[in-house]
């Protein structure tokens, strides 16, 4: 049915529900394009599109394990990712050229005293990955703040009015190429004038102001080799790590596999002298055992001997034999005889003794004259060898030995 064919009130009804329906359509795209736009910026927000990346690259032996996307880890933690591996042209020194991107805040970990990259294994099936390390000291190697190139008379002009706020972006030697000011060292009127002294080419020295905005993006990073930072070009410049490389599994696993190989004819050498080894422990309990059987008869004697030995008298009858016994009964009969004998005839000894010495006293007494002249006897041979000490000739003989006596004084 035609619109105009329509009652006004239906005409007026139907308007009513097209604008309901539009303003339902027009909320229901606008909550779409909410959710989407939402759904944009926590995607941004979880990659890290809105935070400032710090390019980097090094350079690794083989490419192996690592592809382009995998997640570049420090602490732990993934702090970006690889965004190219690329092979290095002929004739050049590296093999594998690898860039990667670090997000902030952790590019601010990775200063030139002591950070680097480490190629790891990560897991047994050939995958890598890299990893950087913190450093705790030596300038940072990506930097916010964009430096510029000051004559040293202008700095000097300039410090008057804008103290602590200009400070080196570089190294700065002394004529023995000792370090003389190191990078982000404040400039004062004193450090100026030493710097002045040591003309430099130019005059001129790269400073930056440490009160100028940073930039949302990295805009220098530090060469080593002129000890300064450098400006990048815009997505071109990258900064250099050194890489510590590690060999992938597949080459650990290879290795290991060669010194298996290298060692197997030892170890089957090995064997062959342990089953050697085993044969003559077998042949030498055989002959044990065989040994053993042949000692179950002395064994068997010693039994019966130590349970002789047991019996009394056993031992006097091992020594003396079977008759010993009775001779040593006998030995004992006829010592126990001659003690008796001994004691009879020692008695009687003493009797006869007694009898000697009585007929002697009698003698002694019945003669009372020679008691005197056996004194008399014994007096003459007194003067007798007296008086041979006396004569000339024989007084030699009688002489005595000097002592060490002090003489006897005389009063």
């Amino acid at each position: 049915m035609p619109l105009q064919d329509l009652t006004p009130q239906l005409r007026t009804r139907l308007n009513k529900m097209e604008r309901a329906v539009g303003w339902f359509v027009f909320l229901a795209t606008v909550l779409l394009l909410f959710g989407f736009g939402y759904y944009i910026y926590h995607t941004a927000e979880r990659k890290g599109w809105f935070v400032i990346k710090a390019p980097f690259h090094t350079f690794v032996q083989s490419s192996e394990g690592l592809n382009v996307g995998d997640p570049v880890v420090m602490m732990g933690f993934p702090v970006g990712q690889i965004t190219r591996i690329h092979a290095q042209p002929p004739g050049d020194k590296h093999n594998v050229l690898v860039e990667f991107e670090v997000k902030d805040t952790y590019f601010r970990y990775l200063w030139t005293g002591g950070s680097y990259v480490k190629v790891n294994a990560a897991d047994f099936l050939g995958k890598r990955q890299l990893e950087v390390t913190r450093a705790t000291n030596g300038p940072a190697i990506c930097v916010t703040q964009l430096g510029v190139w000051k004559p040293v008379p202008e700095l000097e002009q300039i410090i008057l009015t804008q103290s602590n706020r200009w400070q080196l972006y570089q190294d700065v030697f002394d004529e023995n190429t000792n370090l003389l000011f190191g990078a982000y060292t404040m400039l004062t009127q004193s450090n100026l004038e030493r710097i002045s002294g040591l003309n430099l080419p130019t005059n001129s020295i790269f400073v930056y102001d440490n009160a100028s905005p940073s930039y949302k993006r990295i805009v220098a990073s530090w060469d080593g080799r002129v000890r300064r930072y450098v400006n990048f070009n815009r997505g071109d410049d990258t900064a250099w790590l050194r890489a510590v490389e590690t060999a992938p599994i597949g080459d650990q696993l290879q290795g290991m596999v060669t010194q298996v190989q290298n060692a197997l004819p030892g170890f089957l050498s090995l064997t062959n002298k342990l089953n050697l080894i085993l044969d003559n422990a077998a042949n030498a309990t055989s002959n044990l055992n065989t040994t053993l059987a042949d000692a179950q008869p002395l064994v068997t004697n010693l039994t019966f001997i130590s349970a002789e030995l047991r019996e009394p008298g056993s031992p006097l009858i091992w020594a003396l034999g079977a008759e010993g016994n009775g001779q040593v009964q006998g030995v004992l009969t006829n010592l126990n005889s001659l003690l008796v004998n001994t004691d009879t005839n020692l008695g009687a000894l003493l009797f006869n003794l007694a009898d000697l010495t009585g007929g002697l006293n009698a003698q002694v007494q019945a003669n009372s004259n020679m008691l005197g002249g056996i004194a008399k006897t014994v007096g003459d041979t007194d003067d007798l060898v007296q008086g041979l000490k006396r004569h000339w000739l024989l007084r030699s003989a009688f002489k005595t030995k000097a002592t060490n006596q002090p003489p006897t004084k005389t009063k």
